[in-house]
C-alpha cells in the first residue's frame, strides 16, 4: 500500500477540521464523505511550470467527471503571499482567456493568507489559511447548483468571519501546528 505524501495528508487534515469541521464550506462534507476530492502535490516553484501545471489539473478535471473537485497543493514554492498572489492573479488572467473560462473558477488558501483591509493578525483571516499554498478548482456548474439549494448563500463568508472571530487566532494557530506535526 503507497503511503499518501505528507503534505496531502495534512492538506486533506485540515479540510476534515477546518473547512468540514467548523463548516467553512458546507459543500465540503459531501465530498470528503463521497471521496470526490483530488489532492494533487506540485514541486513547482517557478511560476509558468506551476501554471501549466495548473491547467493540466484543469484538463485532468475534465476527463474526469467523477471527481468534483481538485486541490493543487505546493509544497516547494510560493511560500511568500506575494508571489503566491502573482501565481492566482495569472491564473485567473489564463482562466478567463481560455476553454475554461465558465467551466472552472479558483478559490485560494495559503499559509499567511490576509485579507485587504484586515489586520494581518486578525482571526479571520484564518478562513483561508491552508497548511501549504493552494489554489483549489472548482466547477463552476457545480457551485451554481449547490449555491442555489442553500439558504442565503451570501451569508457564508460573514458567518464564516464571525465564527474565526469568536474563536480566535490562538485556536486556528494551535490547530495548524497540530497538523503540521502529524
Amino acid at each position: 500500500m503507497n503511503k499518501e505524501p505528507r503534505e496531502i495528508s495534512q492538506t486533506r487534515q485540515w479540510i476534515e477540521d477546518i473547512i468540514v469541521g467548523l463548516n467553512f464550506c458546507p459543500f465540503a462534507k459531501k465530498e470528503l464523505v463521497n471521496d470526490t476530492i483530488y489532492y494533487y502535490l506540485s514541486h513547482q516553484k517557478k511560476l509558468k511550470l506551476a501554471l501549466t501545471e495548473l491547467f493540466e489539473q484543469c484538463h485532468y478535471l475534465q476527463r474526469n467527471i467523477q471527481i468534483e473537485t481538485s486541490l493543487v497543493i505546493f509544497d516547494q514554492g510560493f511560500k511568500s503571499f506575494e508571489q503566491y498572489l502573482e501565481l492566482v492573479d495569472y491564473a485567473n488572467e489564463l482562466l478567463i482567456d481560455s476553454e475554461y473560462d465558465g467551466v472552472f473558477q479558483f478559490a485560494t488558501f495559503h499559509p499567511d493568507y490576509y485579507f485587504d483591509g484586515v489586520g494581518i493578525d486578525d482571526a479571520e483571516n484564518y478562513t483561508n489559511r491552508s497548511p501549504y499554498p493552494v489554489i483549489h478548482i472548482l466547477r463552476e456548474e457545480s457551485l451554481t447548483r449547490v449555491l442555489s439549494t442553500y439558504k442565503n448563500p451570501e451569508n457564508i463568508p460573514d458567518n464564516n468571519i464571525a465564527l474565526a472571530q469568536k474563536k480566535g487566532k490562538s485556536y486556528f494557530e494551535q490547530v495548524l501546528k497540530n497538523i503540521k506535526q502529524s
